[in-house]
């Protein structure tokens, strides 16, 4: 079974930084790792958000430290 949460953050993560191999977008790397800049991290989690319709407050988003504590974080928004 597919993971939507994680789906939409791949596919906004190849939205955003088109040169990511797929393979290497896994739950326990982080957006920095990828190349991800201050302001692909926020146009990745503000499409994730609408993606999934969700919002998430920034003082949650300082929780996160790699994709798979992002998911989690939009799992309980879900």
């Amino acid at each position: 079974m597919t993971d939507p949460v994680f789906t939409a953050i791949r596919d906004s993560v190849r939205d955003v930084l088109p040169d990511v191999d797929a393979d290497r977008i896994r739950p326990d790397i982080s957006l920095v790792e990828l190349g991800a800049n201050s302001l692909d991290r926020m146009d990745i989690v503000v499409d994730v958000m609408r993606r999934l319709g969700v919002k998430i407050s920034s003082e949650e988003l300082a929780t996160v430290r790699d994709i798979g504590g992002l998911a989690e974080l939009l799992r309980t928004k879900t």
